[in-house]
């Protein structure tokens, strides 16, 4: 696999770096290393507009989202956050604002029709471990650590709270939640955070292996079972069964699933029509 260096679009100052990559693969990387990938403003402005852009664009099959520097993300921007006390009313409107952006952008990774990687290395804290957790995959390097800290600095970490219980159990979420310690890599793994662990040096050859398996399925497909997986996690039994029947009723009509059985029992390569 090689990368098309002509479409990388961002230069190498930028707070976030995308690159396109042969087999599909897009590539989003948090550059901002000297406030340690924060989620400014500015970060989640530029998250969500690659996003958005790239929600249409055919030639992208899977992404990722990964971070230079000695974090992956290390949550909202205190600075910021701390300088929007200045405001008159001792910054309600900003913290609104931002509680909001940040929202909007999580689940714009859940809604994305696109599945969605996250490359972890180094720390993942706060919203940096809410972006882990609102991916579809997420593979880390055995030196990442993840860590909701809000109880540390009288903030309890409300937000990361919802994509932390929906990945984990509840014992496991409460524990990061109420005592904000630091969970190894490993520990991570065995409670559901990531998928897999790699040795450090391996990550982005382990996490581009994934994606590049992923981005040979048919799209059409992977975009119709994300979009149902998140739909009928939240329904009861009987009315999920149903909902997940008309969606592979649907999905049987469509080409690439006759391509697909097709191909499978004449055992040959499917021909995807996307």
């Amino acid at each position: 696999m090689s990368s098309n260096n002509n479409n990388e679009a961002n230069t190498d100052d930028s707070i976030l770096l995308e690159e396109f990559i042969d087999n599909g693969l897009y590539r989003l990387t948090l550059n901002d290393t000297k406030k340690r990938n924060a989620l400014s403003e500015e970060m989640m402005a530029k998250l969500k507009s690659l996003l958005t852009d790239s929600t249409d664009n055919k030639s992208i099959r899977v992404i990722i989202i990964a971070g230079n520097g000695p974090a992956f993300c290390s949550g909202h921007d205190l600075k910021q956050m701390t300088a929007g006390r200045d405001n008159d009313d001792q910054g309600l409107t900003y913290f609104k604002k931002v509680f909001a952006s940040c929202s909007e952008l999580m689940q714009m990774i859940v809604e994305h029709p696109k599945p969605i990687i996250a490359e972890v290395s180094g720390v993942a804290a706060a919203a940096g471990c809410q972006l882990v957790a609102c991916c579809d995959l997420a593979v880390a390097g055995k030196s990442a650590r993840f860590i909701t800290p809000g109880v540390n600095i009288g903030l309890f970490c409300s937000t990361p709270m919802v994509a932390l219980s929906r990945n984990v159990s509840n014992k496991a979420a409460m524990e990061m939640l109420l005592t904000g310690e630091m969970v190894s890599a490993d520990k991570a793994e065995h409670i559901g955070l990531i998928n897999r662990v790699t040795d450090d040096a391996d990550l982005k050859q382990e996490t581009t292996a994934l994606a590049e398996l992923i981005a040979s399925k048919s799209s059409l497909t992977l975009k119709i079972g994300k979009e149902a997986f998140y739909k009928q996690k939240d329904m009861p039994l009987s009315e999920a069964y149903d909902f997940a029947s008309k969606v592979m009723v649907e999905n049987m009509l469509e080409h690439d699933a006759k391509e697909g059985i097709g191909s499978f029992l004449e055992k040959r390569k499917p021909k995807w029509q996307n």
